[in-house]
């Protein structure tokens, strides 16, 4: 059974009692962590978080994709995706 995702308002009640503060300063944090990969990833950069696992930024070049409702094919421009790469710690840690 999967279990319902955390909210962001969960996440930083989660953070303040965890940082042992008010609710604000934890969306401070959250807030600030957010800005900070997404400047990073936007300048096609990357940020590993310990434990956890790396943000980077992708170039896809360009390709033919097909409309999945019309079955037409057609060529998609050359874009940029982030993926993140999960840490081998987190990996073990959910298996065991």
């Amino acid at each position: 059974m999967t279990k319902k995702a955390m909210t962001k308002a969960q996440l930083i009640t989660a953070l303040s009692e965890a940082m042992d503060t008010d609710k604000n300063t934890a969306k401070g944090a959250l807030e600030a962590l957010e800005g900070i990969v997404s400047s990073e990833l936007q300048a096609g950069g990357a940020v590993t978080l310990p434990g956890l696992g790396k943000f980077a930024c992708r170039d896809r070049p360009e390709r033919m994709v097909r409309n999945p409702a019309t079955g037409e094919q057609m060529k998609k421009g050359a874009d940029r995706v982030a993926k993140v790469t999960i840490a081998k710690a987190l990996k073990d840690l959910i298996n065991s």
